[in-house]
């Protein structure tokens, strides 16, 4: 999915096929650590193709959405690739292919997208989680979508092993200040805590003087009673989908412009210190 990208980042794009093309021989030869092994016995399906890096049609016509993983997005309609997209799908590819086209399939708490994709995490004949694999190699960022939040903390500690080795998308941070932000989508955005609200709609907090983060009220039953103590003032880092609210009409006097529903307790972590 489209990633609400940093400066820096989108001049990535303009050398992605030479960096895709090194990263995969670099990676390939790198030896694997295994995360999230495999907590029950899944259902054996086929892979017909692989869409990108983190969705895969099967075989019998089903496309699968891959939990845990957001994968940078490949070109479409003059859209160029978002950096390491060819690198994550090729990555796929071959994980799967060393599993002779087959893998194992673990079906979420919640089975389906809004879309009517499988929601699964996947993993390869020797057992490995193949999200995490990815993530582990800088391919995809984590994010975490409750209720299929399962195996949320060993895929949170793939993608730490490869932001502590600087690793594909971590190569160069994807971290942005939430001040910088200027378009919707997928975003990893630092910044401090300036308010918090409760009302019907769930728990809002102000980030910045920019961004609104949303826990919606649906979702609240997923966070800690004491999740949201002490956090005013505090230097955080989140993630998740933003939404530009000036889109949908005329922003209210003092209504913040850019909005981030908070999907999961993971997808906010206070800066240490």
């Amino acid at each position: 999915m489209r990633m609400a990208k940093p400066l820096a980042l989108a001049l990535l794009q303009r050398k992605a096929s030479l960096v895709g093309a090194f990263f995969m021989a670099a990676i390939c030869a790198m030896p694997a650590q295994a995360f999230c092994p495999l907590p029950v016995k899944p259902q054996q399906v086929a892979v017909r193709q692989v869409l990108d890096g983190d969705t895969v049609r099967l075989s019998d016509g089903r496309s699968v959405r891959l939990i845990g993983i957001n994968a940078p997005e490949l070109g479409r309609k003059g859209r160029p690739s978002e950096p390491y997209a060819e690198a994550a799908r090729q990555r796929l590819q071959a994980l799967i292919k060393a599993s002779d086209g087959r893998v194992g399939l673990v079906r979420g708490a919640e089975a389906k997208d809004k879309y009517g994709r499988t929601l699964a995490h996947i993993y390869g004949r020797n057992g490995d989680n193949l999200e995490a694999v990815l993530l582990s190699e800088g391919l995809g960022l984590h994010v975490a979508i409750a209720p299929n939040v399962r195996l949320a903390g060993c895929q949170d500690a793939a993608e730490q092993a490869a932001r502590s080795a600087r690793l594909g998308l971590w190569r160069q941070s994807p971290v942005q200040r939430e001040s910088a932000l200027r378009q919707s989508g997928f975003a990893v955005l630092s910044g401090t805590v300036r308010r918090i609200e409760r009302n019907r709609g769930g728990v809002w907090l102000d980030l910045g003087e920019r961004v609104v983060m949303q826990v919606p009220a649906r979702l609240q039953r997923h966070f800690p009673a004491r999740f949201f103590d002490n956090l005013k003032g505090r230097q955080v880092e989140v993630r998740g989908w933003v939404i530009d609210r000036s889109r949908k009409g005329v922003i209210k006097p003092g209504q913040r412009r850019w909005l981030l529903p908070l999907t999961d307790p993971s997808m906010l972590k206070r800066a240490s210190g």
